[in-house]
């Protein structure tokens, strides 16, 4: 009996994480048409910029209390303290989430709190391969793809299961295909 209820406990969970990609996916497309978003709760704006979205997941899977695809709008910015939801979008490896404090002072402070840790930072470069999905760059680099465009990125995922719709970038689709290496 338990091992029936185990198999259809398991065969439910994998439908409803399909659903879930169903459901995220088939809306990005009609995302993508959005320049950009902004979420405020008086202290910061979040910005949202859909265009640059990897879909990594990050956001949702540190901070689901405010980053929830599932829901409309997708960003609750009372979901969390200002400084979790800080912490969470300097964790967006694509920078499509960025921030601003709606406070002038609150913008010098923290410009300048960001020049010195950009300063004592180290300057290395950190490269990771993950198991069954993409290559983690970590570290300023600059990467060119096209003609003409660069990108400079503190950290990026980069695709190496060829299934990508934004190549060179990892946009998830390596779990869409069951990539493994």
């Amino acid at each position: 009996m338990n091992i029936l209820y185990d198999s259809a406990k398991t065969k439910i969970k994998g439908t409803f994480k399909r659903y879930i990609k169903k459901v995220i996916f088939a809306q990005t497309d009609t995302i993508m048409a959005i320049e950009k978003k902004e979420y405020s709760n008086g202290e910061i704006t979040v910005v949202w910029q859909p265009k640059m979205c990897i879909h990594s997941a990050v956001c949702f899977r540190g901070l689901k209390s405010v980053f929830d695809p599932l829901k409309r709008p997708w960003v609750n910015i009372q979901g969390a303290t200002t400084e979790q939801i800080v912490m969470q979008i300097e964790k967006c490896p694509s920078k499509a989430l960025s921030y601003y404090y709606n406070n002038a002072q609150d913008n010098l402070s923290q410009n300048q709190e960001d020049t010195n840790i950009a300063q004592s930072q180290d300057k290395s470069i950190k490269i990771e391969v993950l198991p069954n999905g993409p290559i983690l760059v970590q570290g300023n680099v600059t990467l060119k793809h096209g003609e003409e465009e660069k990108e400079t990125k503190a950290t990026t995922y980069l695709c190496r299961c060829g299934a990508s719709k934004k190549k060179p970038y990892c946009d998830g689709s390596h779990k869409n295909i069951n990539f493994e290496g």
